[in-house]
């Protein structure tokens, strides 16, 4: 099987800057933790999986002080977000991955999913060979794994972004594009108070 990508996109697990929607549960520097749990096992799994190199596209960049004190593995490259919304930056990092010698097939994934294991990403992997993309969908509508053999800009631009329509929207563009694509579980991730009943339980987060 040709090697995948793995772009894992973070923010810095900063206090007052990670996982704010949990602040009223978890106080500031609870919700700071869990986001830099989730990011572990995030990279964990993602290396786990073992099928491709890891980078972790990061805001703030490389370097940047908010990201002192956060051990991440030697193993994992690191790269810049930049600017613009979320569309844009992902759409970027498709579009580098994809545009380089060789081209290889890149899977996107976020750090809000303690339920995204190596197993599904290695099965994603494995399905992106014989389909143009991949989507793992969560249960509030979004979605915490794309994939994609090839830049598609247009599954990115102006769509709106935390609300319940946006895998939904995603699936409709990529077969407004004729891609064949697959499907994983759904999934939950972990974005509001009630969400935190989905974490693992020998997880402690206080």
């Amino acid at each position: 099987m040709k090697p995948v990508r793995i772009v894992v996109l973070a923010k810095a697990p900063v206090p007052g800057g990670a996982k704010t929607r949990l602040i009223p549960a978890l106080g500031a520097e609870g919700a700071a933790r869990l986001a830099h749990r989730l990011l572990d096992h995030a990279l964990d799994a993602a290396l786990a999986s073992g099928t491709g190199p890891v980078e972790l596209c990061m805001t703030p960049p490389p370097g940047d002080a908010a990201w002192a004190g956060v051990d991440l593995p030697a193993a994992v490259a690191l790269t810049d977000q930049g600017e613009g919304d979320l569309g844009a930056r992902m759409a970027r990092a498709v579009q580098r991955v994809t545009r380089e010698p060789g081209g290889p097939p890149v899977l996107l994934m976020g750090t809000d999913c303690p339920a995204l294991t190596a197993p599904i990403i290695r099965e994603a992997a494995r399905q992106l060979v014989h389909h143009d993309a991949v989507l793992v969908p969560v249960a509030d509508g979004g979605y915490v794994l794309l994939g994609l053999r090839a830049d598609c800009p247009e599954v990115f631009a102006a769509m709106p972004w935390s609300t319940a329509a946006v895998a939904g929207e995603t699936l409709r563009r990529l077969a407004a594009q004729g891609l064949r694509v697959w499907q994983g579980p759904t999934l939950h991730d972990i974005d509001e108070p009630e969400d935190l009943l989905q974490l693992p339980p020998s997880w402690k987060i206080k």
